[in-house]
């Protein structure tokens, strides 16, 4: 995090100040000082996309109510009203209408002073503490709801738990008393941030801060409650039950302190001596929610009162004296560019999401939310479909650090069980998981190449060879020694020769713990808190040389050839100088408040560095002209930098728009290039490029030269930029004599395809522009360019339609495939049209105009016993000479009569015979003798059923054979007393009814097929 003072605002007649309070939705800032001083400011951020963080002061309010000085302030957001009160005990409750603030409520106890007041998250209760010991507790309609009294004890301040079921109470001995929404006594938070109970005494909380996660949490069951006693000494608790908090020594006069939008910084404002002046001075120290220091800000005057944050946390006010101090905060934070894709992390309800943009196509495939399981997340939309981008996330219970590198990032998490593991997890740009690690040290720090991840804690670090899909097939070719993973003390000495046992052990804490660390391809080079740099080579990893600086290191950057480096310290000055030289302090350079540097990617002497809101490019030791730029420095190639604006991208993460969150930038050279061949000419750009050489500008003059039909200097410049198509491109436009055929091809060559078909149209080249539309693929105007006149085949009006065919059925509009495919004559996908849409009809009329035993009939008859259509699919397989293939049909679809006629056709008998038997057979076995009755029913052989009637019933055949009966009459019979049985068991009387009326049908069946044959 860096921090710079911006904007100072001065109170007239120099009334000193006492308390500030930032609305953090609508943006107010309310002022409160001696002399009944309050006045309502906003502040509008007036900056363009891209520019840095000023402002303008929108709103000026003077309220007049208070005589005597005004002491504290506190928001309503919810309802829009602010609650002031002065030494005199007066509470007055503002509203604004019209624009303006007025007094809706006034009270006075009359009795002592105010000391605190706090709404609840929800903005429906106020607490009021007074200094005599009073407690009230309010609506926000103004109806008191309950009041206590704590004799005897002097109270300094109030807060509410965020779920509005706990108050807190701040003492002036020091102690601090936890009470329900009631109004009864529950506990006393232990203090732990004072050697002892006596040390305590007499100390009194001169501030606690409540962060009610309105903004979500950096992760589950963070802190989020901090005590500060006016001595310096903070205790950051999770809530008001913890019994084992975060002890802080801030080593300073503390008065205030307030966390930030999300409960990640915690500020704290006071004075102090500092390590490098003699005299006391106002200091506000930003510490995070762990209770590390990351920051240190010196701010001017004499007193120091209080600390606001805006409610993004870009900015933060301060009171001192009679002046409102603004500061710019510029956040670390957690993010990555690689491969066009954006990842980056904030916090949620419940814990952090990480999120993956791709910024080339604006798509945001998925978000990984669950970093224990690691579905990271991403949401595609194409360009024209932004509107309706959509989001899906899960939650990251701790996410430690992340870093990217060419087409993969690693994300460092905290396990989500007890094991107290970390993990490391290699992504690529559509967010899937190539893999995984699991480690014991901290992933504090956290860095990448092509195919090592570096990982470190405060006194070790961790080399991990990662595979990729890639790497895995080539992974035996390289020696097993560098794949290893390899754990170092930061203090240990690696010769790189051999695999030794180190001399230190892992768990030994160092004096001198590590703070920043960067890579490339060659070099690892790791920063310490004292300002020692520590050079390794790779892969071997060998400590080759150490560096000194005089102060401690914040970030580290490695150019692209490995040969200089480039240093951001903790107070923002930014040091390059020359790995090369022994000592590296030759050819240093020095920059002041820097907080974002990127080195080219393709030229070792090119850097982007951030200072305040200026963009800044280095070339060797020589700054350029500036550039008002407030993004964060993405990627550095081709002489252009892109930057995304992740102050709005934080604010809006599920919103996501290139236009809006991306701005690319041009060096000056590639911009005086431009204007010199816009303005000047192509003699004059030739000269300049070839004293600023690089081969972006090479490629630029390339183009120019090329358009002018400077064909010479045209091939020179793509030689120079070794852009082979360009020189394939000069080549041929030198054996074409027709200038606007040249341009047309050249406008072609640049992607500007309606220009170069007009240029064709312009000398009648109808047939050139209709291969130009052709190899684009755009059939539609093919057919339109066709019906324009002559200039194309039929053949070619052919192909374009089943093209465009093949486009709508591509996208599943069958219909309007099938339109075009009848254009075409192409019956093949005109069948699959049919089937996809149902027109079995229009099916039957395509086979019926095929010749026999065409290809295509199998498929339709087997279409056609896929839906049932027996009699359509044996016609279609009989006129294929597929015999065998339509008995199989009748077969599979149960159609026995037609399979006999079929058999009788073409002597199939004894075939379709045995299937017959075959399949009855296995239907009395399953005993349903009905059905085998009702098949041999279809097939014509009714005696056969009536032998299984026959069957079914012993006593009756018994019977009959003795009286001779013929079998007819049998199975009449046999039939008659199934009926009677079942209508014995009270069935169904339709199924009664049905069986006697079987019996009557099997014996006029067979009678007529009798008749038939004789």
């Amino acid at each position: 995090m860096f921090v710079y003072l911006s904007k100072k605002i001065a109170i007239s007649n120099n009334t000193k100040i006492h308390c500030l309070a930032w609305n953090s939705r609508q943006g107010w800032i309310a002022v409160g000082g001696d002399d009944g001083l309050l006045k309502v400011l906003k502040l509008d951020s007036g900056r363009s996309k891209g520019a840095g963080n000023t402002a303008v002061l929108s709103m000026n309010q003077a309220l007049s109510g208070h005589t005597g000085r005004v002491q504290v302030i506190t928001w309503n957001e919810q309802h829009e009203k602010l609650t002031t009160s002065d030494q005199n005990g007066l509470i007055i409750v503002w509203t604004i209408y019209k624009g303006d603030w007025h007094e809706e409520m006034i009270n006075n106890r009359n009795k002592s002073v105010v000391k605190g007041m706090a709404w609840d998250s929800d903005g429906q209760k106020i607490c009021i503490v007074y200094e005599d010991g009073a407690v009230i507790v309010g609506s926000v309609d103004g109806n008191r709801i309950f009041g206590i009294e704590l004799k005897g004890t002097p109270l300094t301040g109030v807060q509410w738990s965020p779920d509005g079921r706990w108050l807190v109470f701040s003492l002036k001995n020091g102690e601090v008393q936890v009470y329900d929404n009631q109004g009864n006594f529950s506990m006393k938070i232990d203090i732990h941030c004072f050697p002892s109970a006596m040390v305590m005494t007499g100390v009194p909380v001169v501030s606690m801060s409540w962060y009610d996660g309105r903004n979500g949490y950096v992760e589950k069951e963070c802190p989020c409650f901090a005590i500060c006693y006016q001595t310096g000494q903070l205790q950051i608790m999770k809530n008001h039950n913890d019994d084992s908090p975060i002890i802080v020594d801030t080593h300073m006069n503390a008065v205030n302190c307030c966390w930030n939008h999300n409960g990640s910084i915690l500020a704290v404002v006071g004075s102090a001596v500092l390590p490098d002046d003699n005299r006391e001075s106002n200091v506000v120290q930003f510490v995070s929610l762990y209770g590390d220091l990351i920051r240190t800000l010196k701010i001017p005057g004499r007193v120091i009162s209080c600390c606001v944050w805006e409610g993004s946390s870009l900015r933060v006010a301060f009171a001192v004296d009679s002046f409102v101090y603004f500061a710019i905060i510029r956040p670390d934070y957690k993010w990555g560019y690689f491969s066009k894709t954006l990842v980056f992390s904030y916090p949620g309800q419940t814990g952090t999401h990480v999120n993956f943009w791709n910024t080339n196509n604006n798509e945001v495939p998925f978000r990984f939310n669950d970093l224990s399981d690691l579905e990271i997340f991403y949401i595609e939309v194409e360009l024209e479909k932004i509107c309706a981008l959509q989001v899906h996330s899960k939650i990251v219970p701790a996410l430690c650090c992340l870093a990217a590198h060419k087409e993969y990032c690693v994300l460092a998490t905290k396990s989500n069980d007890s094991s107290g593991q970390y993990g490391l997890t290699v992504c690529n740009t559509i967010s899937t998981p190539v893999d995984r690690k699991f480690m014991d040290i901290e992933p504090l720090y956290v860095a990448i190449n092509s195919s090592h991840v570096f990982a470190a804690s405060k006194d070790n670090f961790l080399i991990w060879h990662f595979t990729t899909p890639k790497t895995q097939s080539t992974l035996g070719l390289s020696g097993s020694r560098h794949r290893k993973d390899r754990l170092y003390h930061i203090d240990d000495t690696p010769s790189g020769v051999a695999e030794v046992i180190q001399d230190l052990d892992k768990s030994y804490q160092t004096g001198d713990p590590i703070c920043c660390l960067a890579v490339s391809e060659k070099i690892l080079i790791i920063g310490r808190e004292s300002g020692a740099l520590q050079r390794y080579s790779l892969p071997q990893v060998a400590l080759v040389q150490r560096y000194s600086l005089t102060t401690r290191p914040q970030t580290l950057a490695i150019n692209c050839t490995s040969s200089r480096l480039a240093v951001i310290n903790s107070t923002g000055v930014l040091t390059l100088f020359d790995l090369e030289t022994g000592s590296g302090d030759t050819g240093r350079t020095e920059r002041r408040d820097v907080w974002d540097m990127m080195w080219a990617c393709d030229n070792p002497d090119l850097i982007a560095i951030m200072e305040k809101t200026r963009m800044y490019i280095i070339r060797g030791t020589e700054p350029e002209e500036p550039i008002n730029s407030g993004g964060y420095i993405c990627q550095f190639q081709d002489l252009e930098i892109r930057t995304c604006i992740l102050d709005e991208v934080m604010m809006t993460p599920e919103s996501l728009n290139v236009d809006d969150h991306i701005v690319d930038l041009e060096v000056k050279s590639l911009r005086d290039t431009r204007q010199l061949l816009d303005k000047v000419g192509i003699t004059e750009a030739t000269t300049f490029i070839e004293e600023n050489p690089h081969p972006r500008l090479w490629r630029l003059l390339a183009e120019a030269a090329v358009r002018k039909l400077d064909l010479k200097t045209a091939e020179s410049a793509f030689v120079r930029c070794s852009d082979y198509p360009g020189i394939q491109l000069v080549k041929k436009l030198s054996n074409i004599t027709n200038d606007q055929i040249k341009k047309a091809q050249i406008s072609s060559y640049f992607g500007d395809f309606n220009e170069a078909e007009k240029l064709y149209l312009d000398v009648d080249r109808r047939d050139l522009a209709i291969q130009l539309r052709e190899k684009l693929g755009d059939w539609f105007r093919v057919v339109q360019l066709m019906k324009m006149g002559s200039g194309g085949t039929d053949s070619q009006l052919q192909s374009a339609w089943n093209n465009i065919g093949d486009y709508f059925a591509e996208r599943n509009n069958w219909e309007s495939a099938r339109e075009y495919y009848e254009k075409s004559q192409n019956i093949d996908r005109l069948m699959l049209c049919y089937q996809l849409l149902g027109d079995y009809e229009a099916m039957e009329k395509i086979a019926e105009t095929l010749p026999e035993k065409h290809p295509l009939l199998k498929e339709i008859g087997d279409v056609f016993v896929s839906v049932g259509m027996c009699s359509q699919a044996v016609s279609v397989f009989i006129k294929s000479g597929l015999v065998q293939m339509a008995m199989q049909a009748c077969v599979s679809l149960n159609q026995w009569d037609q399979a006999v006629a079929l058999a009788e056709t073409y002597n199939m008998l004894p075939q379709i015979a045995s299937l017959l038997d075959k399949y009855a057979n296995s239907l009395i076995e399953k005993d349903r003798h009905l059905e085998v009755v009702q098949l041999y029913r279809k097939a014509n052989r009714h005696l056969d059923a009536a032998k299984i009637m026959f069957q079914r019933s012993p006593p009756t055949l018994y019977c009959c054979s003795k009286k001779n009966l013929n079998l007819t009459l049998t199975s009449l019979l046999v039939t008659i007393q199934l009926a009677e049985k079942e209508s014995k068991k009270r069935l169904n009387p339709v199924r009664i009814k049905k069986l006697f009326v079987l019996a009557a049908l099997l014996v006029e069946d067979h009678q007529n097929l009798k008749t038939t044959i004789t």
